[in-house]
């Protein structure tokens, strides 16, 4: 029997394949569903886009539970393969995912090419969730949609109004700017943001960067062209920004924090 198809990769959908029956294993009676939010949902996802993923189960790991699915995690990203080394995403319990009254509550979670898992709160937020309802993928379990309530506008709007200020100085903590990618990474993130804070929900990359070509000020067309033009460049450490790229993404960074008011 051929195996399903989530993604354009093969070699990603087959990794999916043995991540959901491995938690499904460890979680056991407790396990409720697997899905896939971000990029891949919004049908964007690329060779330079992460995996992201949410487990709902009846309650958060816990004990011999939550140290099987640690083990579990410390050797994917030891697996060969591209794909091995690009998964994110969090093992969440039905009762704080299933309404948005359980936004912020910190579930057990897998960064990007990480080994270790954290209690965090990344994945739970009104960001990955209105991804999640409107456009998540189901790997196994009901639809989605029985599992994540609607976010409403107001709940997107406010967190991206939340997030505008201090968003460049965020980046700063963990992304070095003598890198072409954080200065990419910026500018998409900007208009993410102000395509949630414009609309109430949620934009793929491109597709924000293309919004904001359109909708924002015709001064900051040049900048997002390059931003969109400049994906195929990937995450290089040996790839410095073009010239005239970080002053022009501070003071787009400037420009779009004037929104937050």
């Amino acid at each position: 029997m051929r195996s399903p198809r989530f993604t354009p990769f093969e070699e990603l959908d087959a990794l999916l394949g043995d991540l959901t029956r491995s938690v499904r294993d460890i979680l056991g009676d407790t396990f409720v569903g697997a899905y896939l939010q971000g990029s891949f949902a919004l049908g964007a996802g690329d060779r330079h886009s992460d995996c992201d993923f949410v487990v709902a189960a009846t309650r958060l790991p816990s004990g011999a539970t939550e140290a099987t699915l640690r083990r579990l995690h410390d050797g994917i990203p030891l697996r060969p393969g591209h794909w091995a080394r690009h998964l994110e995403g969090s093992y969440a319990d039905t009762a704080s995912l299933g309404d948005v009254t359980g936004l912020g509550t910190p579930w057990l979670f897998n960064d990007h090419g990480h080994r270790e898992l954290t209690w965090d709160t990344h994945c739970n937020s009104a960001h990955a969730r209105w991804i999640l309802r409107h456009h998540g993928i189901t790997l196994a379990g009901p639809p989605v949609t029985e599992v994540v309530d609607v976010v409403p506008p107001e709940a997107v709007r406010a967190e991206a109004r939340a997030e505008l200020p201090g968003l460049l100085d965020s980046v700063r903590t963990w992304a070095s700017f003598e890198l072409a990618w954080t200065q990419r990474y910026t500018v998409t993130t900007y208009c993410r943001v102000l395509y949630s804070l414009r609309t109430g929900e949620v934009a793929s990359k491109p597709g924000a960067l293309a919004w904001g070509a359109a909708e924002l000020a015709p001064r900051w067309r040049p900048l997002l062209t390059q931003v969109r033009e400049d994906r195929g460049r990937g995450w290089n450490p040996a790839d410095p920004p073009r010239p005239g790229s970080l002053e022009a993404t501070y003071a787009f960074a400037a420009y779009a924090e004037s929104f937050a008011g």
